[in-house]
């Protein structure tokens, strides 16, 4: 009581401070003893110059992880924006599923310099290998990611752009998806090492001809590598054995596993299927969902 007695006012502010401490060891510690996560979890816009130009992108990021598993670029179709994507494929909701960091980035004249030469983009030689290996890297860093878990996902324009960064940039991306898209025909693909992928087409799509050949798009027509074909080359580049098919009601799944540096190949056809990202209760494919667990088991 003495202490109090003659010195109250100090005995107090000591209290006070040491609340305050106390307060903030539980912040970052938890009430279990654990380290509570710092992730900036939520939904945010971004922006990135690159080639004078000024580059945009969305990007939703999950709450409560300590390190994320990986980054998804999911990139658009011809015509549409990045939140349009992510309306479209309800990636952000895969991305909590499997912690991922997602981000959805908007391409020029809303398309990309995927090698077909068609769009405004490729004509004008945007550099859309160079501005998505950036916005990989940033977010990367930002968010802590493993260099080995960063992939690309795309539907229809974002397919054949998510394949020219698998061609181009395998040093940056362990896996990528394209759906209802292919490869442009005249477009060199060497990758400095293997790259796990993953390819959804339908039979009937009338924009993207399971057949490969002339297709027309938004920005005209272009020459392209039958999907099929766009597989086989995946095969042999990764040095895969020959593909296993599997088959249930109208979906074939022709998957080489064992290929080289772990990376698998997959390819999906889905008889009569359209120019879309399957999907959605009645769907036969989960495009989603499947690509989802493809990237969470093919990182390096």
């Amino acid at each position: 009581m003495a202490a109090v007695r003659n010195g109250g006012g100090r005995v107090v502010r000591a209290i006070v401070r040491s609340a305050v401490v106390l307060a903030a060891v539980c912040c970052l510690f938890g009430s279990g003893g654990a380290r509570a996560s710092a992730f900036p979890g939520g939904d945010a816009a971004g922006a990135l110059t690159i080639g004078g130009l000024n580059r945009t992108y969305h990007v939703h990021a999950p709450h409560g992880l300590d390190r994320p598993a990986g980054l998804v670029l999911n990139l658009h179709g011809a015509g549409m924006t990045g939140p349009a994507q992510a309306g479209a494929t309800n990636y952000n909701a895969i991305a909590d599923q499997y912690g991922f960091v997602v981000a959805y980035p908007d391409g020029v004249d809303m398309s990309w310099a995927d090698g077909r030469g068609a769009s405004i983009p490729d004509r004008q030689g945007v550099d859309d290998v160079g501005f998505l290996v950036a916005l990989a890297d940033r977010l990367r860093q930002e968010y802590g990611i493993d260099p080995g878990h960063v992939f690309a996902i795309g539907t229809s324009a974002g397919g054949f752009m998510a394949s020219r960064l698998a061609c181009e940039r395998a040093d940056v991306f362990a896996a990528v998806a394209p759906v209802a898209g292919s490869l442009a025909a005249g477009l060199p693909c060497a990758p400095s090492q293997p790259v796990s992928v993953l390819a959804v087409n339908g039979t009937a799509d009338p924009v993207v001809p399971i057949g490969g050949g002339r297709m027309m798009g938004r920005g005209g027509p272009s020459d392209i590598v039958a999907p099929a074909a766009m597989a086989q080359r995946w095969r042999d580049i990764n040095g895969c054995p020959p593909p296993v098919d599997e088959v249930q009601g109208s979906v074939h799944r022709l998957v080489a596993t064992g290929c080289a540096g772990g990376s698998e190949v997959v390819f999906v056809q889905i008889d009569g299927g359209g120019h879309v990202w399957p999907g959605g209760m009645f769907a036969p494919f989960d495009t989603s969902q499947s690509s989802g667990q493809f990237f969470a088991t093919h990182g390096r």
